[in-house]
């Protein structure tokens, strides 16, 4: 899994500590990197590979602060006095609100730099995780949760830090490592969750939570540069390969980054996620991906504590093992197989075109895999869970959708972002959007949809709303996804990047 070291396949990249450029030539980097040893595509490899880790571990923190709750609903409903349920809408809270918060600190993130935004963002929900595990009343709770719903901005964030930091040629696998840490935080939680709440109590799975906010606040700031750079573009190389010195990194560890060239105004915020909804190879490949994100991932997630119980009558602790573990190795092998293969076909046109980068639709012949997985493991979740099997078949069936889920976010991710690079935050955001409302309704209605049309039903019918319906307009990107870019044009006005930034003639990649 880890980053491509080669450009092209047929040249090494030079991993020594202030060495940082691809030792590919330079009129075949793309993006071109200045002749500033604070552009982050100058740092080496090492700390591209450590912020890009830490990135992807805060994006894996908002799914931990989310879902460590989930197996525990059980014995949190007894102490509060509701039911099992309506216990779960604590947990639909944050996720309706992960999707929102960004609309407020993008803009910010684009004018003052990531690193603020990460920090402010990881305190705050060390704080709310905190006020979640002293609720006296479930009124408490909702309203601590809705709070920590603001602390993953990671969520939409973290892509575009992938942007800052690698070529184009590296982003394939770099865009894996950061999804699948992602993805996996919420997995990983009710592993974690079920053993805490099972033997210290449901109030200890918030306390663990904020453990972990604060030493990833403690990490962040020593440890964590500042990644937003805007360059002029140019086509002539670097004199000499810039060095990042230790003064220059200390300089990226202030606590905010100011850009003259850049401005905040207040059509800033919501405006450019709205504008960036009239492009399809940005809607289509989100709608998609949020569709199978939330019946692969979010569904369970809100949903399995009840449904195990009442069918195989586990406990805490059974559960969080059970579906934590079947969700984290499926995403896991399915990032194994995403992320080369996109990086591979990218490598594979990129030849046949004599080192020009090729279309981005390219990518998207990465996620037939995905395709089929997803609702293969959708209808064995559910026809095994009507017809009463064995309980590994369902957790079986949990962990295929998984593993085919994690191979179309890798591609949906890399794709849009590869349409419209200097819009990443934006893109991102859109995906988060879509993402997070999506899912939030699961909790609402899945069950009791289920006891009214049986559970195969219930499944069949998501996997046809997301594999059939949701897949129709990737085909339409497969086939005349370039001509419609072409035909739409580039974003103009949408953020402080092709305002401010346009008339400097300083562009973001």
């Amino acid at each position: 899994m880890g980053l491509d070291e080669k450009h092209g396949g047929d040249h090494d990249e030079d991993h020594e500590l202030g060495k940082g450029v691809d030792s590919a030539p330079y009129e075949e980097l793309s993006p071109k990197p200045s002749d500033d040893p604070k552009d982050p595509l100058n740092w080496p490899l090492s700390l591209k590979i450590a912020c890009l880790l830490q990135v992807g571990l805060l994006a894996g923190l908002g799914g931990v602060n989310t879902a460590i709750i989930n197996p525990a609903y059980t014995p949190m409903a007894k102490d509060l006095h509701i039911s099992v349920v309506r216990a779960s809408y604590q947990t639909t809270v944050v996720i309706a609100l992960n999707g929102l918060a960004p609309f407020l600190f993008i803009p910010l993130a684009n004018v003052y730099g990531r690193r603020p935004l990460y920090l402010f963002c990881t305190l705050l929900g060390f704080g709310t995780s905190l006020a979640s595990a002293y609720a006296k009343t479930f009124s408490q709770l909702l309203a601590a949760r809705a709070f920590n719903g603001f602390m993953p901005v990671a969520f939409a964030l973290g892509a575009a830090t992938v942007v800052d930091l690698f070529f184009f040629h590296q982003r394939g696998r770099a865009m894996g490592v950061y999804v699948v840490l992602m993805t996996n935080g919420s997995h990983l939680a009710p592993i974690v969750g079920g053993l805490v709440g099972q033997y210290l109590g449901w109030r200890w799975c918030f306390k663990m939570a904020a453990i972990f906010d604060a030493v990833m606040l403690v990490v962040i700031f020593f440890c964590l540069p500042e990644t937003l750079y805007v360059r002029y573009p140019t086509n002539l190389p670097p004199v000499e390969r810039p060095l990042l010195g230790v003064k220059a990194y200390l300089n990226g560890l202030r606590l905010w980054t100011r850009h003259p060239d850049l401005k905040l105004k207040a059509r800033d915020f919501v405006l450019p996620n709205l504008k960036m909804l009239k492009y399809p190879s940005v809607v289509f490949p989100a709608l998609y991906y949020a569709a199978q994100y939330g019946f692969a991932s979010i569904l369970p997630a809100v949903t399995v504590a009840s449904i195990f119980e009442k069918f195989f009558h586990w406990d805490t602790l059974d559960i969080g093992l059970a579906y934590g573990g079947s969700l984290t190795i499926g995403s896991f092998l399915g990032e194994l197989c995403a992320g080369w293969v996109v990086d591979a076909i990218v490598k594979r046109e990129k030849r046949k075109l004599g080192g020009r980068d090729p279309e981005p639709e390219v990518r998207l012949k990465a996620i037939w895999t995905g395709e089929v997985m997803v609702p293969a493991g959708l209808l064995i979740y559910g026809f095994c869970l009507q017809y009463h099997t064995a309980w590994i078949a369902p957790i079986l069936g949990m962990g295929i959708a998984c593993f085919g889920l994690q191979v179309i976010t890798t591609t949906c991710y890399t794709y849009s972002i590869d349409c419209y690079r200097a819009e990443g935050s934006e893109v991102s955001q859109v995906f988060n959007f879509f993402r997070q409302e999506i899912g939030m309704t699961f909790a609402f209605y899945v069950i009791h949809l289920a006891d009214k049309i049986g559970y195969q039903w219930t499944f069949f019918f998501f996997a046809i709303m997301g594999s059939i319906l949701g897949f129709i307009p990737i085909v339409v990107l497969m086939w005349r996804g370039k001509e419609i870019r072409e035909r739409l044009g580039k974003p103009r006005n949408v953020n402080q990047f092709d305002t401010d930034g346009e008339r400097s003639g300083r562009v973001p990649e």
